[in-house]
């Protein structure tokens, strides 16, 4: 008997029945398409997975390891039982067994070749009528394959029986999705970098750039060695030993996360006397190879902007010298992905191109031109905090004469550290001032190979908007603003807590408004405080719900709580604050406790000097980096007054 045959023959006969449909499961980022396919089908315990030759272990892996965590046992092999569940992983046009799946379905493989789109895979889920599920995830090359694992680890969230059949065609918009660390302040530690980068994988996200701005080794030791041993201090504020930067480095490589390792040499990079700043810098790359890098970036941004032909031909020259010698150096002799090199990401000088006159503009990217074309050029726009858009795309990339990379300065919060920005995408940006409050994403994305977002010094806390930066990058059109700020909190804090945190990013937030606005209006036009006592009553019952993810068992959630505790504390100590003042208010003057009325008036006179909403950040780059603390600012236009108002109110 032919297993195999048996298995292709009834999976073709269940894959022929097909139907239009929207949305069959709930998958971010949104995919391109869905179609409804007839019935339903359940997992065996234990699955097979078959994967063709031009698959990748990090794939396998990453299947294995999606099948475990939802309580199936995961075999790879080439043979598959019958009556038993199977994942193929195939390459299209690879001639393997997934390859040959999809030529026995007869599937329509157009979506394979679509013009422009990256990432490009289908997915198949079905089992014919009391046969158990079979998956196939066919993309173009194995990273396709393995965005489309991230499909289907979300479509069984769901759970593992009666679930519906489906197809999926799916790609993303922009080629390179993710994160630049490149903020001023304190550097990620190792988990909070590794947690992302499992977050990254999950939600279709690829590239990570590393340029911390606080890194000395990064600045102002760039041609210098990480060092083999840290002390606990320097942990703290963000340092990395060698060992640590190579384990970041190889929990990339396990979530398919190109880990981009930049140095930023400043103005040596451009001054003429500085003969040997390629070799230092090579020798750099040398040693970061050594660790795991295979992607290297040049960073020459907050250093002036040159205008002078000479040195403009200069930072063109040295660019090209450096890709020149990467590819002499790694990608001559080595063939494989594991060992070759990928181009240089150049953050120039000019990154927001409204900074100097049109001819000074084009002079410098006409020169700048003059690079490979393989170099990758990123901007922030027309100014630092522009919102990717396609006008600023093309005025560049013409001036170029190349596509463009949009390092997005969003969430990113080091011009005002002392607030977080966990809302919407565009509650973020009415929120952060230096963003446009009514600036938009377009439907359609033109001229961005890369879309990459420099996150606030709270990176856990950051997913929230990384989350929408995702999903947005994957699919333009798709995008929606408030039903991705609620996928987005279930995805990071779970299900079971989302509510409790979406109601909490209303005070949270700096601009807190509404509904607070409305009850202290009400209260002091009419002094009934019954419904603020009923809001603050809520909101600490939604603290106290979140406050369990300080020492949850799941790292993420602890790492999450981590970064918000200090706004956590100061709102939570503001609704209690306002309940106890309420109280005091309500009573008559003669029956108030005075020593308790004391204490509070001078809790809420020096609420900005506690200690339990402070946090450590750093200043600066290169040689001018300090050390200071902030103090959380959440609610600060509607709860944090009104606290002065009901103290001001007992005297």
């Amino acid at each position: 008997m032919n297993i195999k045959h048996l298995t292709l023959t009834a999976f073709a006969v269940a894959f022929s029945l097909v139907g239009w449909a929207d949305n069959v499961y709930t998958i971010y980022p949104v995919t391109q398409s869905q179609k409804a396919m007839t019935g339903t089908t359940s997992f065996t315990d234990r699955v097979y997975i078959v994967a063709d030759r031009g698959i990748d272990q990090t794939t396998i892996e990453r299947a294995k390891a999606i099948l475990a965590d939802k309580g199936l046992k995961a075999v790879v092999d080439q043979k598959v039982p019958s009556n038993t569940s199977a994942v193929y992983l195939g390459v299209n046009k690879s001639k393997g067994y997934g390859d040959k799946l999809a030529n026995k379905l007869k599937l329509d493989r157009k979506v394979l070749a679509a013009e422009g789109k990256f990432d490009r895979h289908i997915l198949v889920l079905t089992g014919a009528a009391r046969k158990p599920a079979t998956v196939l995830i066919l993309g173009e090359n194995t990273d396709a394959t393995f965005c489309g694992l991230a499909s289907l680890e979300q479509m069984l969230d769901r759970g593992t029986k009666n679930l519906p059949c489906v197809r999926i065609d799916d790609y993303a918009d922009v080629q390179y999705r993710g994160v630049i660390e490149g903020y001023y302040g304190v550097p990620y530690n190792a988990d909070v970098t590794k947690d992302l980068f499992r977050f990254m994988a999950r939600y279709k996200m690829n590239t990570y750039m590393y340029g911390a701005k606080s890194d000395p080794y990064h600045s102002q030791k760039w041609a210098e060695a990480y060092p083999k041993k840290i002390t606990e201090q320097q942990k703290a504020i963000g340092f990395l030993s060698e060992d640590m930067m190579r384990d970041i480095v190889n929990v990339s490589h396990q979530n398919k996360v190109n880990f981009i390792w930049a140095i930023h040499p400043g103005k040596a990079f451009t001054d003429p006397k500085e003969t040997t700043v390629i070799d230092k810098i090579m020798q750099k790359f040398e040693l970061m190879y050594g660790l795991g890098v295979r992607q290297f970036g040049v960073f020459v941004d907050d250093v002036g902007v040159p205008s002078d032909a000479p040195t403009l031909k200069l930072n063109a020259e040295r660019l090209t010298e450096v890709q020149h010698a990467v590819e002499n150096r790694w990608n001559r002799h080595y063939t494989t992905p594991a060992d070759t090199v990928k181009p240089i990401n150049f953050v120039p000088q000019l990154y927001a191109y409204s900074w100097v006159k049109e001819d000074k503009r084009k002079n410098f990217f006409n020169a700048l031109g003059n690079t490979p074309k393989n170099v990758v050029v990123y901007i922030t726009g027309a100014a630092v905090w522009t919102v990717p858009n396609s006008k600023d795309l093309e005025i560049v990339s013409g001036e170029l004469g190349r596509g463009l990379a949009w390092w997005w300065n969003y969430p990113c919060n080091d011009n005002d550290m002392t607030k977080l920005f966990v809302r919407d995408t565009y509650g973020n940006f009415a929120d952060e001032k230096w963003i446009d409050s009514k600036a938009t994403l377009p439907a359609e994305l033109k001229g961005a190979s890369a879309l990459i977002s420099n996150p606030m010094q709270q990176g856990a806390a950051s997913k929230i908007a990384l989350f929408g930066v995702g999903d947005y990058g994957w699919n333009n059109a798709g995008f929606d603003n408030e039903a991705d700020f609620k996928a987005a909190v279930r995805a990071v804090v779970g299900r079971e807590k989302a509510p409790a945190f979406e109601y909490l990013t209303q005070y949270l937030r700096y601009y807190d408004n509404e509904p607070l606005a409305s009850l202290v209006n009400d209260y002091k036009q009419t002094g009934n405080s019954q419904a603020l006592k009923a809001e603050m009553t809520k909101l600490l019952e939604a603290c106290s719900q979140i406050d369990l993810m300080e020492k949850s068992a799941c790292e993420s959630d602890s790492i999450f709580y981590a970064d918000i505790h200090p706004w956590m504390n100061k709102v939570s100590d503001m609704a209690y604050l306002t309940l106890q003042l309420l109280e005091q208010v309500d009573m008559q003057p003669s029956m108030r406790n005075a020593v308790v009325v004391k204490k509070l008036q001078k809790t809420v006179k020096e609420i900005e000097h506690n200690a339990h909403y402070q946090f450590n950040v750093l200043n600066g780059m290169g040689e001018e980096i300090e050390l200071s603390s902030r103090t959380a600012e959440p609610a600060a236009k509607v709860l944090r007054p009104f606290l002065d108002y009901l103290a001001a109110k007992l005297n």
